[in-house]
């Protein structure tokens, strides 16, 4: 199989939130240890998030809170769960289920633009790598300040990607929207 098709298959592998070995990728998918390990590197690239567990029982394991789990929902689901609704009125499960269709598509918050896809690259390395990171913040009070942070996670907002961090200005944990961060820049010292 090409790189791409395996890349996707591995995946798909790691979607079913299981962790697996290198060496069982790489036996599923019929590579080396060293392919799977390009071809992780090639989904962190693409956005993904892939924790890597060390030790004897280690293995790879795709976070959770990847951008593309909105874009797995569209209209036509929302359309199909309404008429479900409509036909079983009473459903709780198809309530739930619709209402978050519609927050996922009236949410929609993946990266649109290359600035904005950069810096989601650095911040999810820097918390991979456990690594600082020195951004330029546009502060509803202050306007531009330059900011130290120690980012730990990344999560959609209403309106957007935020990350929870620890500021060193502030000596605080505070959250950033990822639209008011001018610019990144990923730093070799560690937290």
């Amino acid at each position: 199989m090409s790189k791409l098709s395996n890349t996707l298959l591995l995946l798909s592998y790691l979607q079913n939130g299981r962790k697996y070995s290198i060496n069982e990728l790489s036996e599923k998918i019929e590579v080396t240890p060293r392919m799977i390990r390009s071809y992780k590197e090639e989904l962190e690239k693409a956005g993904f998030i892939i924790e890597t567990i060390y030790g004897p029982y280690g293995g790879y394991v795709l976070k959770k809170n990847n951008i593309l789990v909105s874009s797995t929902f569209n209209e036509y689901d929302l359309e199909a769960v309404e008429n479900l609704k409509r036909e079983n009125p009473t459903s709780q499960y198809l309530e739930i289920l619709l209402d978050k269709i519609k927050m996922i598509l009236e949410n929609r918050s993946e990266p649109t633009t290359k600035q904005d896809m950069n810096i989601y690259n650095i911040l999810s390395r820097a918390i991979k790598e456990k690594r600082k990171v020195e951004i330029e913040y546009d502060s509803l009070e202050k306007g531009l300040n330059l900011r130290t942070i120690q980012p730990l996670e990344l999560f959609y907002l209403k309106d957007g990607f935020g990350v929870a961090a620890f500021c060193e200005k502030k000596k605080d944990l505070r959250h950033f929207e990822l639209k008011r961060i001018q610019k990144a820049l990923l730093l070799k010292e560690n937290y």
